[in-house]
């Protein structure tokens, strides 16, 4: 079963580390740099939220107070630097699930996401879970990386498949160029962010009925439709 993963986190290298940890055990992670653009993702509803507390913009305590508006039953793990106490109790009182105080090691956080996966979902998800999904018209099998427009077989590549998956499990998100590349290439790819603007327009060419629209001077985002 693959958990879906939204990770808060301001600090870039941080950010980037724990979502390698979380990755090596099969989480899908995604990364999110400030507030508003977690903000935006809200309405997905992931299996779980990792909020850093202190962000750029808003805070981890707004954002809580909306994910569990939203649904109440989403868990969230708190990350602070700050008083660990103080926040402790506040992140409770608004409805976390876990606390987990700076410093510490990227491997408990490991362990605390999957015991907390495990404490709330059980097999539930897995028994509910969709990997086959419609979206603009074509059918997308997420296991057997297959997408089809009626009974026509469309070839992707490899990062096509992958940048249509980041896409479709987060609609209305804005991505930026950055953000694209850390989630489909990983850290190591050291290449223009040019790359990004080629393979969308290979999959906007082969999937011309996807809803991607251009964010100006930032990046990208598919629409609902």
């Amino acid at each position: 079963m693959n958990y879906n993963i939204y990770l808060v986190e301001d600090e870039e290298n941080l950010n980037q580390i724990l979502k390698s940890y979380l990755e090596k055990d099969g989480f899908n992670v995604t990364s999110f740099f400030n507030g508003e653009t977690a903000r935006a993702a809200i309405e997905v509803n992931p299996h779980l939220w990792i909020l850093d507390i202190m962000l750029p913009d808003i805070d981890g305590y707004q954002l809580i107070k909306e994910i569990k508006e939203n649904n109440k039953q989403t868990p969230v793990i708190f990350i602070s630097a700050r008083d660990a106490d103080l926040d402790r109790v506040i992140g409770l009182e608004l409805g976390s699930d876990d606390y987990i105080a700076k410093p510490f090691l990227p491997r408990e956080l490991v362990i605390r996401t999957k015991k907390l996966i495990e404490r709330v979902y059980g097999q539930e998800v897995e028994r509910d879970v969709q990997t086959v999904s419609q979206i603009c018209g074509y059918t997308i099998d997420e296991n057997k990386r297959i997408v089809k427009s009626g009974e026509e077989t469309i070839a992707l590549t490899s990062k096509e498949f992958d940048i249509l998956m980041l896409f479709v499990k987060n609609q209305l998100i804005a991505f930026s160029r950055e953000q694209i590349l850390h989630n489909i290439w990983g850290d190591e790819y050291f290449g223009s962010d040019r790359v990004v603007d080629d393979l969308i327009r290979r999959l906007r060419k082969r999937m011309p009925n996807l809803k991607i629209e251009t964010v100006y001077g930032y990046g990208y985002r598919m629409v609902k439709e």
